[in-house]
């Protein structure tokens, strides 16, 4: 029976409930009056649970799948405004005992394996910071000889301690493997941000079907993760399946009872929900799963997503290409990934001047946007948007429930929209080519009225002007 705040993953994530979710959706999809009142209540921008978005998911009425999409990006603008905030992925290792059929990490693939030494971690971390990354997402294969907790805790103190010309890591977050409530208070107390975890399929018999070998075969165990998580003392989470692996309804409907679970039993919803596709590697064919979706559709699942949870960052990765990210960001993407590699090592040993990674056997999955953290930036001013480096919330403490509350009321966005101009000023300063200086530098110009107190105005603009003259990481 579905349990929202039972501790237990098939209480959580009920099978039955979420195959009555789908046909309850099927059965109301073309009732216009039941899809007026589920958009009317979105409307409040107090998110639905996940039966009333599951309706809207399925709805395919035009006019009303247009009023979805509009709705999706003034919810986002709401809450979040035109920024777009900014990071990379650093893998770490690709040595894994895992069975994952989607993954060539998976154990026995035959993929060259690869492991950081702290040496190398620090190369790869200049050349992040060389780029203008402030945020980055460790990543990193299910080893316990390997990859035990305490070579991820290394590697951690190595990323945060290199301070290279105006460059520094501000915020780590992590994306390994679930592991034990002490583990999660040692990445706590090593000043990780957001722990990321994807679920990958919340259906149990496909979910062991995918993973037939290894510690990740326990579904349970892997659910369970946030929990123990939270446990430890991490405030903020992000969730995330692999579409295309199973049916994309089943999976929405899966998510959004995740983050009504952690919303139940912890207080706190996802702080993040990442969109990934599956996407061609080496063995890996897309084709293989029954999954699979259309762009149009991808698009669908993430406005609905944004509706239904208001409140979290919804985050985009390299894995799609730059036609795909643009119109998820009208869809209610809030964040990016920028020239990233997906190869151990593939940052300090560069790429070609379109921004393309070289040649390697160790790439989890082919990334479709290569261009450069630069053109990128530039695609996003030209666009409209605010690029964000900004990682303030995290080191002044507003995270778990203190961020949650003040991105319910709205408030959030007090200190973001600021923290974004400065930490955009940096990057202009620091990295940026000349036309993209250019452009941020009119673009702040602009966007420095939008700051609605005058006392944070005039803070801002002085230091904008101590940021040209050499002063780093001002923050609200």
């Amino acid at each position: 029976m579905y349990d929202p705040k039972s501790t237990k993953a098939e209480e959580f994530i009920d099978h039955e409930e979420i195959l009555e979710t789908i046909a309850y959706a099927q059965r109301v999809k073309d009732d216009r009056n039941a899809v007026d009142s589920i958009l009317s209540k979105a409307r409040e921008q107090k998110g639905l649970n996940h039966r009333e978005a599951s309706v809207l998911l399925a709805c395919d009425d035009p006019e009303k799948v247009r009023e979805i999409f509009d709705l999706a990006y003034q919810i986002k603008q709401e809450f979040y405004g035109n920024r777009i905030v900014l990071f990379a992925p650093l893998y770490l290792s690709n040595y894994c005992v895992n069975g994952c059929r989607y993954c060539p990490y998976h154990y026995g693939s035959g993929m060259a394996r690869k492991k950081l030494t702290q040496e190398e971690i620090y190369a790869e971390t200049v050349a992040l910071q060389d780029m203008g990354h402030k945020r980055l997402a460790v990543e990193s294969g299910e080893d316990p000889v390997n990859n035990p907790i305490e070579y991820i805790l290394e590697s951690l103190g190595t990323i945060y301690g290199v301070k290279h010309k105006n460059g520094a890591i501000r915020r780590v977050n992590v994306n390994i493997a679930g592991t034990t409530v002490e583990n999660y208070r040692k990445l706590r107390d090593a000043g990780i941000g957001t722990y990321i975890l994807f679920q990958e399929t919340y259906h149990k018999a496909g979910y062991e079907q995918l993973h037939p070998k290894g510690p990740k075969h326990n579904y349970a165990y892997h659910t369970e993760a946030m929990d123990r998580a939270m446990d430890g003392g991490i405030d903020d989470v992000g969730l995330g399946v692999l579409f295309g692996l199973e049916n994309y309804a089943y999976e929405f409907a899966g998510q959004l009872m995740h983050a009504e679970h952690l919303e139940a039993l912890h207080g706190v919803g996802p702080h993040t929900i990442s969109v990934p596709r599956v996407k061609p590697a080496q063995g890996v064919d897309p084709g293989s799963f029954e999954g699979g979706i259309s762009d149009e559709l991808f698009e669908k699942l993430a406005a609905c997503i944004r509706i239904a949870v208001p409140y979290t960052g919804m985050i985009i990765s390299t894995r799609e290409g730059r036609k795909v990210r643009e119109k998820m960001l009208r869809s209610g993407v809030s964040q990016i990934s920028g020239a990233s590699r997906t190869s151990v090592g593939g940052y300090a040993e560069g790429g070609d001047v379109n921004g393309a990674e070289p040649d390697d056997d160790t790439r989890q999955f082919e990334v479709s946007d290569t261009r450069t953290l630069d053109e990128v930036i530039r695609w996003l001013i030209d666009s409209g948007y605010v690029p964000s480096f900004c990682t303030a919330c995290y080191r002044e403490g507003r995270t778990g429930d203190r961020f949650m509350e003040l991105c319910k009321r709205k408030q959030i966005l007090n200190c973001c929209h600021p923290n974004a101009l400065m930490t955009l000023k940096e990057y202009l300063v620091d990295y940026a080519s000349s036309p993209t200086r250019d452009a941020g530098d009119k673009l702040i110009a602009r966007e420095l009225d939008h700051i609605p107190k005058e006392k944070v105005r005039d803070l801002v603009r002085k230091n904008l002007v101590n940021i040209e003259h050499g002063q780093r990481d001002f923050r609200l």
